[in-house]
């Protein structure tokens, strides 16, 4: 049973099934924690929150790159990535916070895609510091 585990094959596919269940839990976190709604907004044809939205979906997957790449269990993994992903979401509300003339959800909400792509660029940036904390 050793041997089946160590298989890349059966690695890789366990790494992929779990984060895809990760990026779910992570995103629903993120849906609550905004004032509108993700997927309704999209269906829309809201370019704001697509952007906003597809960035942090690049930032959670990033995350989670660098700590495949760096732990080789899956606990470690899930464990780096969840910490990797509430540091996301600081930010997220650090850049609410640095932005006080206006409100950053309403603005997204709004179709507003200045502070959409803002939002984007955040959110894969700070993936890619996090990444590098993780693989120190």
């Amino acid at each position: 049973m050793g041997d089946f585990w160590e298989n890349v094959y059966i690695q890789t596919a366990a790494y992929y099934s779990v984060v895809i269940l990760c990026m779910l839990i992570f995103l629903t976190i993120f849906e609550l924690v905004t004032k509108y709604k993700n997927w309704e907004q999209i269906q829309k044809g809201n370019w704001a929150v697509a952007m906003a939205t597809g960035g942090k979906l690049l930032g959670i997957a990033n995350i989670f790159r660098y700590s495949i790449e760096a732990h080789h269990t899956l606990l470690t993994m899930i464990g780096w990535g969840f910490f990797g992903f509430l540091l996301l979401l600081m930010g997220y509300f650090i850049f609410e916070f640095l932005t006080p003339k206006f409100r950053i959800d309403h603005e997204i909400e709004k179709d507003n895609r200045a502070v959409g792509f803002m939002s984007m660029v955040i959110s894969v940036g700070l993936s890619f510091v996090i990444g590098a904390g993780i693989g120190a």
